[in-house]
């Protein structure tokens, strides 16, 4: 009997175990394991709590006098600034890029010593007719009348930069300077009503495109004797009946072959040869001195040789003439010295060339 309760007593016990206690020693095991596991997941979160003492990374960014943490919590690391401007830093960049826009409007240029007419309009990218034009009042169609610090007027575009008058009628202007009234009434610089193109007097419009014949400045072709045309002015000397005649070819006057300021044009019929002030020039051919002194028209001091067969060659701006009127010279002579006389803006020496009185391009004849 003692036997049969021992045994019915452990199996109460037993029983007991599994009914009661074994479910609570299961869901205590599970919230171990949950704990060990969020505790494992907040440390390795960005966001979780740190342990001084493990993480000296930290500590090395806590400030000196800051007490240990205690508890769960640890304070934040001290934030160490970092040194600043204030500003935005960049380098600075020299070759800063000028976007290339075309002009609507006209703007000025001072000129400097060296310019030309022609060299100016280079720089604008324009015919050197169209700056010759729009400064009319200060070089009268006259490139040799440029002189250093004059205030040019450059326009726009090519053609004809015009100040109009009371009277001026659109369609005449037009038609005066060979372009069409769409021309001017659509060139958006003159800001033009399409519909109803009101110009006032003396503002000023551009007429792109527009062209006119130039008012020519130029020293009179002397003739020498016999030479089977009419003298187109009285020469500066009395001429002899005979002297040097020319070979029929040309050298270069200098000996420098560079184009220094104006090249051959239609407003400058000539050719501007650089040299230094006080450089020998010479005669391009032999023949007859039929001028050698100052003249008027911006030339200074110049030389006009007659070769005898229908060509003569001037050269003018000079410091120093070496030969007088009604002298025979030879090809290659030293005739003179170049300078900067007359109006020039830079030591040069002015070339031309004319054939029976007209006017060549030197390019043509220089070898």
């Amino acid at each position: 009997m003692k036997t049969n309760s021992a045994a019915n007593k452990g199996g109460w016990l037993y029983q007991l175990f599994f009914d009661m206690w074994l479910p609570w020693l299961l869901w205590a095991v599970v919230v171990v394991l949950l704990a060990i596991l969020t505790t494992i997941l907040i440390k390795r979160s960005p966001l979780g709590v740190y342990d001084v003492e493990k993480t000296p990374e930290v500590a090395l960014l806590e400030p000196a006098d800051t007490n240990k943490a205690t508890g769960n919590s640890v304070p934040m690391p001290a934030m160490v600034p970092e040194k600043s401007t204030g500003a935005m830093v960049r380098e600075t960049d020299l070759h800063t890029i000028i976007p290339s826009r075309a002009r609507s409007t006209a703007t000025t240029y001072t000129v400097d010593k060296g310019d030309s007419v022609f060299s100016i309009a280079n720089k604008y990218k324009l015919k050197p007719e169209t700056v010759l034009w729009a400064n009319y009042d200060l070089l009268d169609d006259n490139p040799n009348m440029l002189s250093v610090g004059q205030e040019l007027t450059i326009p726009p575009v090519d053609g004809i930069y015009y100040k109009w008058l009371k009277d001026d009628k659109l369609d005449e202007i037009a038609s005066k300077y060979q372009v069409t009234t769409n021309d001017i009434v659509g060139w958006p610089g003159n800001k033009l009503d399409l519909t109803n193109p009101e110009i006032q007097a003396d503002s000023y419009v551009m007429i792109p495109g527009g062209w006119r014949e130039n008012r020519q400045w130029l020293v009179p072709t002397i003739w020498r004797p016999n030479s089977g045309a009419s003298r187109g002015i009285a020469a500066q000397c009395e001429l002899p009946a005979s002297g040097a005649m020319g070979t029929g070819s040309f050298i270069w006057p200098s000996a420098t072959h560079l184009i220094s300021g104006n090249d051959y044009w239609s407003g400058h019929l000539g050719i501007d040869i650089g040299a230094a002030d006080g450089s020998p020039f010479y005669a391009a051919d032999s023949g007859l001195v039929v001028y050698s002194g100052p003249i008027g028209g911006g030339y200074g001091l110049m030389i006009m040789i007659d070769h005898g067969n229908g060509y003569h060659t001037l050269y003018a701006h000079n410091s120093a003439l070496l030969v007088q009127c009604g002298q025979s010279v030879s090809k290659g002579q030293v005739i003179g010295y170049t300078g900067n006389t007359g109006n020039s803006t830079g030591p040069h020496l002015h070339f031309e060339v004319r054939y029976n009185g007209g006017y060549i391009n030197p390019h043509y004849v220089l070898p």
